[in-house]
Parts: structure tokens; sequence; C-alpha cells
């Protein structure tokens, strides 16, 4: 039995469908699993989805390079789904324009909190100067935060590891923490997940509301600015 379905997987493999398929299969699942146990936190479609995913691979042992031959479609996507963020911000261009200054100080208050705190954390920890430079720009969005990493001495692919943790955390946890902080403000929920944990964060805002997204969106593209800025001068001062 255990070499049939050895067999099985040997053959579907051979398809560059498979991972794109499992991949949403697992999506889909994950996303009724989350509704099905009341949409906790702890159960994040995409948590889930990572979870379900390493899982396969691991136990087929299947590389990433293999199931990212199949499933890259899903990471072409990115580029449309984040331009396709514009829709809801535009929508809300006349709310935001009232709301400028709050934006601005809010954004660089987020940013050197995101900043301090991953340093803090690093050097409390003890982590090498290699990796406190691969954590630092854990907030702001992948090809920013490794662009700005490889700058000041960090791993690319460390960073990236760094980033998707952020925004999984930040997307589970976020609503709980503005939750208990009563926050209730849909502009002010969505700009602060999307500070904090970017492109997984915003899609976690769109779950809210359109107002939530739109905040969201504007922030993440806004920190991945504000952290290219500001975390440079962090560095040079502290370090």
């Amino acid at each position: 039995m255990g070499e049939t379905l050895v067999d099985v997987w040997v053959y579907l493999a051979a398809s560059p469908l498979l991972a794109l398929t499992m991949t949403l299969i697992a999506y889909q699942g994950a996303v009724w699993l989350y509704h099905k146990a009341g949409s906790t936190a702890l159960l994040n479609p995409v948590l889930v989805t990572v979870a379900l995913v390493v899982a396969v691979l691991t136990a087929t042992g299947t590389s990433y390079q293999t199931y990212f031959e199949g499933a890259q479609f899903i990471h072409f996507l990115l580029g449309p789904a984040t331009v396709a963020l514009a829709i809801p911000l535009y929508r809300q261009f006349d709310r935001v324009r009232r709301s400028a200054l709050a934006i601005a100080a809010s954004l660089v208050t987020g940013s050197l909190t995101a900043i301090a705190s991953a340093l803090a954390v690093g050097s409390l920890t003890q982590l090498d100067a290699v990796s406190l430079a691969s954590l630092a720009p854990k907030s702001a969005t992948a090809p920013v935060a490794m662009g700005i990493a490889e700058k000041l001495g960090g791993l690319p692919s460390l960073t990236a590891v760094f980033v998707i943790l952020t925004g999984i955390l930040g997307a589970a946890l976020g609503p709980v923490v503005l939750n208990l902080l009563g926050i209730r403000d849909e502009a002010a929920r969505g700009f602060a997940m999307g500070t904090a944990s970017h492109g997984i964060g915003t899609a976690r805002a769109l779950q809210e509301s359109e107002v939530a997204g739109a905040f969201s969106g504007l922030a993440m593209g806004l920190n991945a600015l504000a952290t290219a800025l500001l975390l440079p001068l962090v560095w040079v001062l502290f370090f």
C-alpha cells in the first residue's frame, strides 16, 4: 500500500499543476476551518495553509524549488492583487485626504516602533549583526525589506522568513490586540494592520471592511518607503 502511494505521488508530482492545485485546496480547506471555528485568530487561513503545504512537502521530500515551479502562478498574481488595492483606496480618497496629518504621524510612529521593537528583541536575544540587519525591516513588504537588509549586511533569504512570519502573526493576532485596546475605527484598524504586517495584514483587513482594506493598503505602501528611509538612519546612529 505504501509503495502504491509513493508511485502515485511520483506520477502526480511530474505535473506542474499539482503544486497549484494543492495550494488552492489547502487554502479553501483553511478558509472552511476558519469559519467553522468561529473565525478564531489562531486559525488564520494563511497560517493554516502554510502549515498544510509545508507538512505535505516535508512528508513527501519535495523541495521548495520543485513546489514553486508549479505554484509560481500564485506568485505572479501578487502583482495584480497589489495593484487592485488601489480600487478601495480610490473610493476612500476623500477620507484619506482629510486624514493626511494623522496618517503622516501614524506612519512615522508605526514605522519607528516596528524597527525599534525588532532591534530591541534581537538585542535581548543576542542576535549577531547579520541577523539583526535581517530582522529589522520585518514589517515592510518582502521585496523592499529584502533590499534594505542586503544593503545593511543582512541575509535577504532570512529577511523573507521574518517578513512572512510577521505578516502571519499580525494577521492572526492584530485584530485581537486592536479589540483589546478598544480601537473600533475602521480606518485606524486598517492602517495599523498595514503598517505592522504589510500584505498579509492587508488581506485580513479587507475581510473586515473596504475602508480598513483601503487604509491598510495605503499603510503597506507608505511603510515600505518609510522603512527604506528611516531604518538606515537608525542603523547608523546605533550601530
